[in-house]
C-alpha cells in the first residue's frame, strides 16, 4: 500500500461518509477511520467497522493499550476486509488518556511495542504507529528515536509522526493541534536515522506543493483539516502526487456523482445532514461558496431533509466559474 498521500483519522469528521466522498476525488490517497476503542468494539452494540468497498485503501485507527484486545480488535479488522491498523499514540485529549491510549502512551513504549507484537502475531496486515515528536518534558530527540526504536523492534515497520509535542495537561486538544511548534527537521532527521522505515509527516500541511517537498525528506505525507475543509484539494493528489494522467471530476459533477448514494444511505436509515456536512468546503474560494455553505446550513439539518436541499445549494454556485 502506497502511503505517499494519506487523509488523516478525524474524530467526528472521517466517517464512512466522507470517506466515500473523499474516494470519488482519489483514487490513490489512503484514508483513516476515525479513531475506535477497543472497548467499542468488543463490548459496543454498534457496527463501528462499516464501510463502504469503494473506501480502499482503508486503513482502521484503533485506541487501546490492552494487547490481547488490540490483537483480537486487529483480527475483527483483517476479517472485515480492512487494508491495515493503525495504533493512535498520538491523541492528547482527557478522555483518551484516561482510557490509557493515545499521545499518554508515548511514555510507555514497551507497552506499545506489546501491542504491536501481539497484533502481528495475530494478522497479516500491516500494523503501524502514529505519534507525536513527544509529550509533555519527553520531548528531546532521544526521547522520540527510543520510542520508535523499541516499537520497530517489535516489527512495526511504518510511523506517521505529527510534527509537534503533545501537552497532555493545560492545553485542549484543539489547542494541542495550534500551540505546540512543528518540527519538521525532527522527523526528516528520523527518516535518515531510520532509513529501513516508512516514514510519513504530518501537521500543518496545506497545499501539494508542500506534500511534494516533504516526500523529498520522507515517505509519506498525511493531511488533516485542509482535506476536511478544503476537500477539492484531493481531486489533485492522483496528478500531482501519484503521475496519473486522468481527467477529474469537476465540483458540480462531484455533487451529481454523490446522489445517488445519498439516496441509497438514506434508504437504508443515514439522515442526509450526516453525508451533506462532509460537502460544506467543496467550493472553498469560489463565488457561490457562501451561499452553497448556507443552504446546507440552513436546510441540510431539517427533518424530511433530502437530496433536493444539496440540488438547491448547487443551483447557487456558477458552473462555469467553478470549472
Amino acid at each position: 500500500m502506497d502511503h505517499k498521500f494519506s487523509v488523516a483519522p478525524m474524530l467526528d469528521w472521517t466517517d464512512k461518509h466522507c470517506r466515500y466522498f473523499h474516494r470519488l476525488m482519489t483514487k490513490h490517497a489512503v484514508l483513516y477511520t476515525e479513531m475506535v476503542t477497543t472497548g467499542a468494539l468488543i463490548h459496543g452494540k454498534g457496527d463501528y467497522l462499516a464501510f463502504n468497498q469503494q473506501e480502499h485503501p482503508l486503513v482502521l485507527q484503533l485506541g487501546g493499550s490492552n494487547p490481547a484486545e488490540m490483537a483480537q480488535c486487529a483480527k475483527m479488522a483483517e476479517q472485515r476486509g480492512y487494508d491495515a491498523v493503525n495504533i493512535n499514540v498520538g491523541c492528547p485529549s482527557d478522555r483518551v488518556q484516561n482510557g490509557m491510549f493515545g499521545a499518554c502512551l508515548m511514555a510507555k513504549p514497551e507497552l506499545v511495542a506489546s501491542c504491536v507484537g501481539a497484533m502481528l502475531d495475530t494478522v497479516s496486515i500491516p500494523v503501524t504507529v502514529k505519534s507525536r515528536i513527544g509529550i509533555d518534558e519527553l520531548d528531546s530527540y532521544q526521547f522520540l528515536t527510543d520510542f520508535v526504536g523499541t516499537i520497530a523492534d517489535a516489527g512495526c515497520e511504518q510511523f506517521i509522526v505529527h510534527a509537534r509535542k503533545a501537552w497532555l495537561k493545560g492545553l485542549s486538544p484543539k489547542e494541542n493541534r495550534e500551540i505546540p511548534e512543528l518540527d519538521y527537521p525532527r522527523v526528516h532527521q528520523l527518516k535518515q536515522d531510520f532509513p529501513q522505515l516508512d516514514i510519513s509527516i504530518n501537521g500543518g500541511i496545506k497545499t501539494l506543493d508542500d506534500v511534494r517537498y516533504q516526500l523529498q525528506l520522507v515517505d509519506g505525507v498525511m493531511v488533516g483539516r485542509e482535506a476536511y475543509t478544503n476537500p477539492y484539494l484531493l481531486s489533485k493528489v492522483d496528478h500531482f502526487i501519484y503521475g496519473e494522467e486522468q481527467p477529474v471530476l469537476s465540483q458540480h459533477e462531484l455533487v451529481r456523482a454523490m446522489l445517488p448514494y445519498i439516496e441509497l444511505q438514506m434508504e437504508q436509515g443515514a439522515r442526509f445532514w450526516h453525508i451533506a456536512r462532509h460537502m460544506l468546503g467543496l467550493f472553498q474560494g469560489l463565488p457561490g461558496a457562501r451561499l452553497w455553505r448556507r443552504h446546507l446550513s440552513e436546510n441540510g439539518h431539517l427533518a424530511g431533509a433530502s437530496s433536493e436541499v444539496l440540488t438547491q445549494a448547487l443551483a447557487l454556485v456558477p458552473e462555469h466559474l467553478a470549472e
